[in-house]
């Protein structure tokens, strides 16, 4: 299923709301957080080479991914993929790897790696299938892809 990708410069949090739900349904906080550090201002996705990616389908948000200047990176060229979740039901259909896709675009040119963390097996999988690697030893770090 194609799902339209749009770069988000604005975020109503009424956008989100299915997504808050559904993942704190499931035990998760960090689409609450995305929300509230927008609000507060503490991350909207707008430094240098950022940016923060939503998945229309019939013009409702089915899943969200950013891409922030890696924070616990000592390099200003290391991006982090932050915040991937799409809506249970649009899951398996390609939303997902399309928003990864757009990140890793994004991010060419700006950054020489990315890095992420994730403990969900699934989501695991799908970032080895676009072609990030395992990353042993770092706390902070469960995959990375050299963008060179």
């Amino acid at each position: 299923m194609a799902a339209l990708i749009e770069r988000l410069s604005d975020l109503p949090p009424a956008s989100l709301e299915a997504l808050v739900a559904e993942s704190e349904q499931g035990g998760l906080r960090f689409m609450r957080r995305l929300v509230e550090e927008w609000a507060s201002g503490a991350n909207r996705f707008d430094g240098d080479g950022e940016a923060l990616f939503a998945a229309l389908i019939d013009g409702r948000v089915t899943g969200v991914c950013g891409l922030n200047i890696d924070p616990y990176a000592a390099a200003e060229r290391v991006g982090r993929v932050r915040h991937l979740y799409v809506l249970s039901a649009y899951r398996r259909l390609g939303v997902g790897r399309q928003l990864v896709g757009r990140v890793i675009e994004a991010a060419r040119g700006r950054f020489d790696i990315l890095r992420l963390r994730t403990q969900n097996p699934a989501a695991a999988r799908l970032y080895e299938q676009l072609g990030f690697s395992r990353c042993a030893g770092a706390p902070d770090c469960t995959h990375l892809m050299d963008l060179h």
